[in-house]
């Protein structure tokens, strides 16, 4: 059964890179035709898409954040770490990490809140 534990600090302040990082248990992150997402939640909000990074390595990103986004991934750890930039104060949000097969968010990690001040 595949499990995915976000990790990474809770705080970020303002114009700094916030780093999360999903590692996933019971699964390989290389598996055929499987995508790894990231998607994130601010508080009273709906839930808004970031990217994924595809069992091929390739990325995919939110073209209103493609910009200050980055998705890597480390397959000898079995982890992918998303990178936002230029975090703005007014920018606090849950960001959950997820699986992507055949259309469907499967599995999501527990989702921390990264809150943002200085």
């Amino acid at each position: 059964q595949v499990q995915l534990q976000e990790s990474g600090p809770g705080l970020v302040k303002p114009s700094q890179t916030l780093s999360l990082t999903c590692t996933v248990s019971g699964g390989s992150i290389t598996t055929n035709s499987y995508y790894w997402t990231w998607i994130r939640q601010p508080p009273g909000k709906g839930l808004e898409w970031m990217g994924d990074i595809a069992y091929s390595g390739s990325t995919y990103y939110s073209p209103s954040l493609k910009s200050r986004t980055s998705i890597s991934r480390d397959t000898s750890k079995n982890q992918f770490t998303l990178q936002l930039s230029s975090v703005p104060p007014e920018e606090p949000a849950v960001y959950f990490c997820a699986s992507l097969s055949a259309g469907c968010f499967a599995v999501w990690g527990q989702g921390p809140l990264v809150s943002v001040s200085s």
